[in-house]
């Protein structure tokens, strides 16, 4: 068998895509495009509020690392408070899931997805930015709701209302 060595990959402590994605900031350390497609991972810096709404995506594993602060994590299983040191998996198969920063300071996570996909979407949808630069999320508006679900869709991901899962 020939197998051909890759050079490792090392993306210094600022550099990556940044992108901001409704008012958090993702930093692409490692693409789906350096992969090839195999796994992303981003790190991602939570404002207090911020989060992404209830969304699912059937054929991604998305896992977080809580490396400060304190998130909710919503499913169709329940609510669950990661705090720093807590590790989460979203495994594949659909189910709706969202989290937001319950803190007063900003959340930081690393998140692995397997396979690639939605560092592809983030880059997509998101607005490129400077390292640690910060813009606040635009309006929703029902043109870019419609907009944002037609991406969404794009990259296997289904968005759903934002009090969807208020009853869990």
């Amino acid at each position: 068998m020939n197998s051909v060595k890759k050079q490792p990959v090392i993306t210094g402590p600022t550099n990556g895509k940044n992108i901001s994605v409704a008012g958090n900031n993702y930093r692409i350390l490692i693409s789906g495009e350096e992969t090839n497609g195999a796994f992303a991972t981003i790190d991602m810096i939570v404002p207090p509020g911020g989060g992404p709404g209830p969304h699912a995506h059937s054929d991604i594993n998305e896992s977080f690392y809580v490396m400060d602060g304190e998130i909710e994590v919503k499913s169709e299983f329940g609510t669950t408070i990661a705090t720093k040191g807590t590790f989460v998996t979203i495994p594949k198969g659909g189910v709706v899931h969202a989290f937001k920063n319950i803190s007063e300071n900003n959340a930081h996570l690393l998140c692995i997805v397997v396979p690639a996909g939605l560092d592809s979407f983030f880059m997509e949808i998101g607005t490129p930015v400077d390292f640690g630069q910060v813009i606040p999320p635009a309006q929703l508006t029902p043109e870019a709701v419609s907009k944002l679900q037609k991406i969404a869709e794009k990259y296997g991901q289904e968005i759903y209302p934002p009090d969807f899962l208020d009853n869990v």
